[in-house]
């Protein structure tokens, strides 16, 4: 069994975005200058054998990093450790005040850090896209947890209610990805929510074309079976949409849900209540 610290520390590694091709400078900000030596000294001092040691939930994790910042208040990686453990606890408002000064001190790493926290926990899905539109103009091509700027945006005029513009987006970008990993390298989840957008358009053929495209990916995967039945039903196919619908419940029941990695400190748009089905 892994030891206590080891699984704080993988938890703590899951929590920070994989980002490709972010080479351009955040115009908007400049990050100040640093002694990267006396830095990396006071991280190994006070988070990698600091707060690593306690929960990432406990004051004593939060006080090990208040120590390193109060040897120097500009290590943005601090600011973004000290913010984490709150984004899972719910506790956004207090968790974006410290992730702000990540930012201030190094935006190219962390503003589309932000962008994620803002679209998939805290929910201000206007300021997603800002800060999203920022990182397409300073480092296009660039992923977060997987995903690209323009899935988020997408995301989040789908939790806007602006339909139109969300399928236009899911479009452009599924056109993009398909042309550079092909049909099969799609990720499921893009096709889910690209799907989600055809749904909410009542383009239920189509939708029913991308969500039947994720499943082949995913085959247990229940959201895209939750929609498709709905989107059966909605264009007279009762029968099949009420088997497929026993079939999504079942495989929801057993977690085969949307499966991202932050997926357990928040729920997904569109993402379904199986324990309420």
């Amino acid at each position: 069994m892994l030891n206590r610290n080891l699984l704080i520390l993988i938890s703590v590694l899951f929590f920070i975005p994989s980002c490709k091709n972010a080479q351009n400078p955040v115009s908007e900000t400049k990050a100040p200058k640093v002694n990267k030596k006396k830095q990396e000294k006071i991280i190994e001092e006070h988070l990698e054998k600091g707060a690593y040691t306690h929960h990432y939930f406990s004051q004593d994790y939060q006080d090990e990093i208040d120590k390193g910042l109060a040897k120097d208040s500009t290590i943005a990686y601090l600011w973004q450790q000290k913010a984490m453990p709150m984004f899972k606890q719910g506790k956004h408002e207090a968790g974006m005040k410290l992730l702000d000064k990540a930012v201030k001190y190094d935006p190219l790493r962390w503003l589309e850090y932000r962008a994620f926290i803002k679209c998939i926990f805290a929910r201000t899905y206007t300021d997603a896209i800002a800060d999203f539109e920022v990182c397409k103009a300073n480092y296009p091509g660039s992923y977060v947890m997987d995903h690209s700027h323009d899935f988020y945006i997408g995301l989040s005029y789908l939790q806007l209610n602006e339909f139109k513009k969300a399928e236009k987006i899911f479009e452009i970008d599924n056109i993009k990805k398909e042309k550079e990993v092909g049909r099969d390298g799609v990720h499921h989840v893009d096709l889910f929510y690209y799907g989600i957008s055809k749904y909410e358009n009542r383009k239920y053929e189509h939708a029913i074309a991308l969500f039947d495209w994720a499943l082949e990916i995913y085959p247990e995967f229940s959201d895209a079976m939750y929609y498709k039945a709905i989107a059966l039903d909605r264009l007279g196919n009762r029968e099949k949409g009420r088997a497929v619908m026993e079939e999504a419940k079942i495989n929801g029941k057993n977690g085969d849900s949307i499966n991202e990695d932050n997926a357990i400190w928040e729920r997904y748009p569109y993402q379904v209540r199986w324990e309420h089905q």
